[in-house]
This record gives C-alpha cells, structure tokens and sequence, in this order.
C-alpha cells in the first residue's frame, strides 16, 4: 500500500480517531462539492483540529496530524442540510497543503501506521468508563459495536467522548502507540476516581 496521498480537508474544532462515529452537517459549498466527490469516487477526506482560524469562511491552518474519514451514511434534513456520519478510518500527517479558489484545503499526505495492543488488565476500569459513556451517547455512537478488548479502540473512544481539551486529544492523536495513549489518558488527564 501507498505511504503517500493526495486528499481534501476539512478542518474542525474537534479531533476524529481511527474507529469512531462523527456525525457532520454540511451546508458550505466547498464541502458539499468535496462529499459528492467523495461518494462519487469512494474515497475518504481528512479531517483536522484547526490551530488558528474558524470552521466556516476563509480556509483554517490545522494541525498537521490528523484522520482520514469516509462517509458511512447520509441523508438531507427538514432544513436542507446536508448531514452526514463519518468513520475515522487512519491517521496521517500533512506533508504540503494548498488552499483552492474555493477555499477548499488539498494536501499531500503520508499515512501513519497504528501501534494496537490488547488492552491491559489493570486498564479494564478504562473500558468500565468507557462503556457508562457508550450507554450515555447519543445515536450513532451508542450504537457501536465495542471493541473493549483493543486498547486502542478504548483510547480513541475515551478521547472523543470525555471533555478534555482540543490540544489534550491532539496529542493524544499524534501518539502513534495505544498503549501510550491509554498511559496519558490514565495518568495525565483522568482523575483517579474518575477510573475507580
């Protein structure tokens, strides 16, 4: 397989991780254009944390690592919207960027690889957590078929749900190991009693 790619992005003020459910509205004319496309060819685009600018008008700088998407369901809503469900499929790092006519961002990407592990036995109260969150969500998240065994399927469904900073589930992100990122969830951004 390929280590490099050409993809559209779509910078947000959120962080999608390899597995997860995010669900999307569209209504700018650039995104539009870019789902169609994406449909059109089966293909995926690249959803990135915005460092500096907004989600809607003149194009956002994001980080450089980020997730490939592909669109898993669609449908349009009483008010015309465009609304999608996106899967994170896998991460990548930007290489070169540029900004179209449109304000749509291209970008060459090199993928990178995922480092899973079987979830640790003294972590199991992190997939405990975890699965209280899953019965809380909201559709299409609730209805994941979990994976609680992975541990990096319970990192990455950790980071999404809890309400830890843009910046904690970037770096979060951009650890290549889940065992690591089970680390940092555990040590550095969960309280105690929070996993007891």
């Amino acid at each position: 397989m390929k280590n490099t790619g050409e993809i559209s992005l779509f910078p947000l003020n959120t962080v999608l991780f390899p597995g997860g459910l995010l669900p999307l509205r569209i209504f700018e004319a650039r995104y539009l254009d870019m789902i169609s496309d994406c449909m059109r060819t089966q293909s995926g685009f690249g959803i990135c944390a915005i460092r500096s600018g907004a989600e809607v008008g003149k194009a956002a700088r994001c980080h450089t690592v980020g997730t490939l998407a592909v669109v898993t369901d669609f449908d349009r809503g009483e008010d015309d919207l465009l609304r999608v469900i996106v899967q994170g499929e896998r991460r990548f790092r930007i290489e070169e960027s540029r900004v179209e006519r449109n304000q749509l961002q291209r970008a060459r990407v090199s993928w990178l690889e995922e480092q899973d592990a079987p979830l640790p036995d003294e972590r199991k109260p992190l997939a405990d957590l975890l699965g209280r969150l899953l019965h809380q969500a909201e559709s299409p998240v609730s209805e994941m078929t979990p994976e609680f065994d992975s541990a990096g399927w319970v990192a990455g469904r950790l980071a999404e749900l809890l309400p830890f900073a843009l910046s904690d589930k970037q770096r979060l992100l951009e650890t290549d190991s889940a065992l690591e990122r089970l680390e940092i969830l555990y040590h550095d951004l969960l309280a105690e009693d929070i996993t007891r």
